[in-house]
């Protein structure tokens, strides 16, 4: 399947379409299972997507269980921690009922294993991934240089560590198997320079060299790019 792309004028109007295509992908598991998983992404891009996605009370929050897609390995009161971000502006209004289950598990160092028992709690398949990429066509913490770049694109387990030239802190991230197995996955970017990072990946060339590439070839899930100027 080709990924789909759905283009919007602003951000604004991007965070509310990709927060009700994001509820409605949620309350249709929780019609199915009786209850619903949500992995989502850090950095600056999603910050008005999580506030416009907390105040919706068309949802009963208590039955999500939402987790990252990928983590810094810092404390949850460091600046530079996703979960910190996500406390902030999704936890917060009629989303605060939901039960976050973050992907540092304390330490020093990358503990992958625990991340993964952690993960116990959040119910798989995942129900939605919503997905970010970096100018240098990395997706979750799938780094060009990363030292776990191979394990990571084809790994069978759920979680490894990652370390790459331009990652900053020591991460662990999610697996492709594991987000690729989404129900439902969402690609958010905006602005020009994201777009013409996009166009490049979509181009051939080698998956390790832009690794979102990985993401945009994938066949079980219908991917959706939500983008905006």
């Amino acid at each position: 399947m080709r990924p789909a792309r759905r283009d919007f004028a602003d951000a604004e109007a991007l965070a509310d379409g990709l927060a009700e295509a994001v509820v409605g992908d949620l309350r249709a598991a929780m019609a199915a299972r009786g209850v619903a998983s949500l992995a989502v992404s850090g950095g600056t891009t999603p910050t008005l997507f999580f506030k416009t996605l907390a105040q919706r009370i068309d949802l009963d929050w208590s039955k999500v269980v939402v987790t990252l897609v990928d983590e810094r390995w810092v404390p949850e009161h460091s600046d530079r921690s996703n979960a910190r971000l996500v406390q902030l502006n999704l936890l917060r209004g009629p989303a605060g009922a939901a039960r976050f289950v973050p992907l540092f598990q304390g330490g020093t160092t990358p503990e992958p294993a625990k991340s993964a028992a952690a993960l116990a709690a959040v119910p798989m398949p995942l129900d939605v991934a919503v997905l970010g990429m970096g100018n240098d066509g990395h997706t979750a913490s799938f780094f060009p240089g990363g030292d776990n770049l191979h394990a990571a694109l084809t790994g069978e387990g759920p979680v490894v560590s990652m370390r790459a030239p331009d990652a900053g802190e020591p991460r662990v991230t999610l697996t492709l198997n594991v987000l690729t197995a989404a129900r439902a996955l969402y690609l958010h970017i905006q602005g020009e320079e994201k777009l013409e990072t996009l166009r490049k990946a979509e181009a051939e060339g080698p998956i390790e060299a832009m690794p979102v590439r990985a993401i945009l070839k994938e066949t079980r899930t219908q991917l959706t790019i939500f983008w905006c100027p």
